[in-house]
C-alpha cells in the first residue's frame, strides 16, 4: 500500500502539491507513482521563469521501466527546479514526498490547490484505478 499524506493535494496524473507558508507550491510525485515507475534513473526539471498551466507536462522522469511527463498540478510561474535530482534521480525512489521534490512554482491562484484531491480523494482515485 501507498503512502498517501494527509497534508498533501493530490492531481488524477500522480502528482502532489504542497501550499507553503510562502504561498508557493512545492510538486513532487506521489508514492504510488514512483513506486509503479520502479528505479528511478533521470529526471530533468523545468527551468525558472517558465510558465504552466494545470495539466500540462513539464518535467520529465526516466526509469528502468518507462519514461513519464510529469504535469504541473496547478497554474503558475516556476520558480525552481530540484537540481540535486540531476546527480541522484533515486532520491525520488527514496523520498517522493521529502528531498525528491521535482519543482516549485508561483501559483497563479493559490486556491487552486484547494481543487486537487485530498488523501481520500486520491486514495479513492488509486482504487478506482484497481491500484
Amino acid at each position: 500500500m501507498s503512502t498517501i499524506p494527509n497534508d498533501l493535494r493530490y492531481a488524477k496524473s500522480h502528482e502532489w502539491a504542497r501550499l507553503e507558508a510562502d504561498g508557493t507550491v512545492r510538486v513532487g510525485i506521489s508514492d504510488h507513482a514512483q513506486g509503479a515507475l520502479g528505479d528511478v534513473v533521470f529526471v530533468e526539471v523545468p527551468a525558472a521563469g517558465r510558465r504552466v498551466k494545470a495539466g500540462e507536462a513539464c518535467a520529465v522522469v526516466e526509469s528502468v521501466k518507462a519514461a513519464s511527463d510529469v504535469y504541473a498540478p496547478v497554474s503558475g510561474e516556476i520558480l525552481e527546479g530540484n537540481a540535486a535530482l540531476a546527480d541522484a534521480p533515486e532520491t525520488v525512489n527514496r523520498s517522493p514526498y521529502g528531498d525528491g521534490w521535482f519543482f516549485r512554482l508561483r501559483p497563479d491562484n493559490a486556491a487552486d490547490v484547494n481543487g486537487l484531491l485530498d488523501a481520500a480523494g486520491y486514495a479513492q482515485a488509486l482504487k478506482d484505478e484497481g491500484h
